[in-house]
């Protein structure tokens, strides 16, 4: 099913905490998704229900949306604390849920809108159909899925659909990987991964020939800014920024951008924003600018060499220039390097190492770091913060105001002020005494329009007033203050008292799901979980690794990402299926990860030990 005709796009950002998210909102999300206090699949990230509150009141000024994530998976005991948590949530008045666990919809959840988080590898159609059937809202889509598949899937289901389209990548299918957990209990499906993908590897071919030590699972981040379009068409609601654990700047640029991207794409359409109010002024944004580690549109036509982040899995930033010659505290560049004291500068050293500074003093094309360590004639150097842009985003946050029209006539011989907002609601105010005719009616006309329309300090701007008023009436500029303030104090408390529609809880079924056996990778650790399941048809369930289950020779992660298509050694696909793991990793540690090539569906899968 293709999207409504008039249908609600949603730009959807991360919120770290409650200033990344009042950040994300003043540039122009109409979502933000956060983590509570527990169980997010980003356990560094969580907040105070508190601080949760304060961000859902910000929003509603532009019915805009909070979304919380409790989407880890849970053992037994912590489903009456998880449920708990939920119930706070919904009665602050979040706007959805993120979960991962199905052991959730057999405790009783309060009747809040259910999303599907990517954690539970929402790759098929028939998959999303299952969830839609048993009562999400929104499916999180898969971010290894190409247009294709995309429109597969909307052709086929009626779910929101949501995507990513800018951010960190994780090398495998989501919630599927157990490196994290399998090497030292850290559980990226509890929310505590190692990020093992981001850490150097020896890798080793069939024929025993050694490629070297890189980070051979360390992808680029994903930027899908040019293909918006494109995901629109094939049914996407709603754009997802990745992000919640990067700073107020990262979020606000990144969102600033894609508020304008979507927005240029919308205008013409018949399509909308989901939230209202316009965003104002501000900086002007560039990804480049803050943390990625190169960018790739990630499979979204298909494989595509150069999506690995092989050399580092930090932020290298803009090449500066090469370094000329050096001094015993300084370094020279040709001119035109753009520096600037308080930049951050990145430069590989002969050994592959990744080694940083700070600039110091620059003077023409003399430039003073804090270290020098590293630096010498040939050192190809980058900029991986740019002082002055990062305090052109903090100190210049755009303004966010809802758009307003106006209309001053006569009310039984008495001024009335009507305002009418964007989203349709409706207030107005009478004078208290009847005006007399303006002896200079240009004068007067022009007095009305300046003070009427003279919004600053409010969340409002103006488009336009209509005077109706014969012949041209005078009053005191004390009185247009008046009806103008009193008017857009009215406007303002039917905004802050909008709720959302409640949407009823999701009613239990039996709606089969697509398979009728489930191996670890299905990730149940609790007796809910496995209830749910077998309601639905399933009749055989392994438990989730996280049982405490000995994940030595099994594997432990699956990936479209392939290390060689990636070395330009793919051999097209065969029909002779898996091949022996006769690839293989080695970390630091001397842990030993075989890598076996599954070229009938195309993948790659990663296993423990022998």
């Amino acid at each position: 099913m293709r999207q409504n005709a008039m249908s609600k796009i949603e730009l959807l950002a991360p919120a770290k905490n409650l200033e990344c998210g009042i950040a994300a909102f003043n540039c122009g999300a109409d979502a933000v998704y956060i983590g509570a206090g527990r169980f997010s699949a980003r356990e560094a990230a969580g907040n105070d229900i508190r601080d949760i509150e304060s961000l859902i009141r910000h929003g509603r000024k532009y019915r805009a949306t909070v979304y919380a994530a409790v989407n880890t998976i849970l053992r037994d005991e912590e489903l009456p604390e998880a449920l708990a948590l939920i119930r706070r949530l919904h009665e602050a008045g979040i706007g959805g849920l993120i979960i991962q666990d199905f052991g959730l919809l057999e405790s009783g959840l309060p009747p809040v809108p259910l999303i599907a988080s990517t954690q539970m590898h929402n790759d098929t159609a028939e998959k999303v159909a299952f969830l839609e059937a048993v009562g999400f809202r929104r499916v999180i889509l898969a971010r290894e899925l190409g247009l294709a598949e995309l429109r597969a899937i909307r052709e086929k289901t009626s779910v929101e659909l949501e995507v990513f389209v800018h951010g960190s990548l994780c090398v495998s299918f989501s919630g599927c990987c157990l490196m994290s957990y399998a090497i030292g209990g850290r559980s990226g499906n509890r929310g505590q991964c190692a990020q093992p993908c981001r850490r150097l590897y020896r890798l080793t071919d069939d024929r025993g020939a050694d490629l070297g030590r890189r980070h051979w699972l360390s992808l680029k981040d994903m930027n899908r800014s040019a293909r918006l379009k494109d995901l629109l068409d094939a049914g996407v609601t709603s754009f997802k920024i990745e992000g919640r654990l990067r700073d107020r700047e990262a979020v606000a640029n990144a969102t600033r951008h894609f508020r304008g991207e979507l927005d240029r794409i919308l205008e013409g359409s018949p399509h909308r924003p989901s939230s209202s109010g316009t965003v104002i002024g501000g900086f002007e944004p560039d990804l480049d600018k803050t943390f990625n580690r190169g960018f790739t549109e990630y499979f979204l036509d298909g494989r595509s060499a150069g999506m690995g982040s092989l050399e580092t899995p930090k932020h290298l930033g803009e090449f500066i220039g090469e370094v000329v010659s050096v001094a015993p505290d300084r370094f020279f560049l040709k001119s035109g390097h753009g520096l600037n004291p308080g930049d951050g500068i990145a430069f590989f050293l002969p050994s592959g190492d990744l080694k940083g500074s700070v600039v110091n003093f620059v003077s023409g094309n003399r430039i003073t770091p804090d270290r020098m360590e590293g630096i010498a004639a040939g050192v190809r150097i980058h900029r991986n913060r740019d002082h002055r842009f990062v305090q052109s985003v903090l100190k210049n946050e755009p303004e966010r105001k809802i758009r307003v029209r106006m209309t001053l006539d006569a009310d039984n011989g008495r001024l009335r002020l009507k305002v009418e907002d964007e989203d349709g609601n409706r207030v107005e105010r009478v004078s208290d005494a009847a005006p007399a005719p303006a002896r200079n009616p240009e004068s007067a006309e022009s007095t009305i329009r300046k003070q009427l329309t003279s919004l600053g300090g409010t969340d409002f701007i103006c488009e336009g007033l209509d005077i109706s008023v014969h012949p041209m009436p005078f009053a005191p500029v004390s009185e247009w203050n008046r009806l103008r303030r009193e008017a857009l104090t009215a406007l303002d408390a039917v905004r802050s008292a909008y709720r959302p529609p409640v949407v009823p809880a999701a009613e239990p079924n039996d709606f089969p799901y697509p398979l009728k056996r489930l191996t670890f990778a299905a990730n149940v650790l609790n007796a809910k979980a496995g209830a749910f399941y077998r309601r639905h048809g399933v009749e055989i369930i392994e438990p989730a690794a996280e049982s405490g289950l000995d994940m030595r020779g099994r594997k432990v992660m699956t990936t479209r990402y392939c290390l060689r298509a990636e070395l330009g050694r793919c051999p097209g696909k065969r029909p002779a299926g898996p091949s022996a793991p006769a690839w293989s990793l080695e970390d630091g540690d001397g842990r030993r990860f075989p890598v076996r090539f599954n070229c009938d569906d195309c993948v790659m899968e990663i296993f423990y030990g022998e």
